[in-house]
């Protein structure tokens, strides 16, 4: 639905101004450079969408390419080791829910191994 800019079924169920607000960042600088030097202490938690991007109502947003996903990639990882995001470029949606918890480097890996095997099979 979000990537459908709202609409689902035919029917809209959020406006595309409202959209726009959850996808894009909306962080001011100052909230920007406070969020980056956080990640950079805990990287090794995050599937890359701490280094990569901003922060929208209620996801993560990816504003700048540092790795597999393009720029605004949009969603979320869990503390528990899931992680869900969509991609308006490439029209793609994944979810992997481990349950795994994100206490050790070990789960992040698989975080980060999902996406990018996700992004390898794309076949253009």
């Amino acid at each position: 639905m979000l990537l459908n800019h709202g609409m689902h079924g035919g029917e809209r169920l959020l406006s595309r101004p409202a959209v726009d607000l959850m996808t894009s960042n909306r962080l001011t600088p100052e909230q920007q450079g406070a969020r980056d030097a956080m990640y950079r202490n805990i990287a090794y938690l995050s599937s890359g969408q701490g280094l990569h991007g901003g922060w929208g109502f209620g996801m993560a947003v990816r504003t700048y390419r540092g790795d597999y996903a393009p720029i605004g990639q949009f969603g979320r990882d869990g503390g528990t080791g899931t992680t869900a995001y969509a991609d308006p470029s490439d029209q793609l949606t994944g979810i992997l829910l481990t349950q795994t918890g994100m206490s050790t480097p070990d789960a992040g890996h698989a975080v980060h191994d999902f996406w990018t095997t996700l992004y390898q099979v794309i076949d253009d």
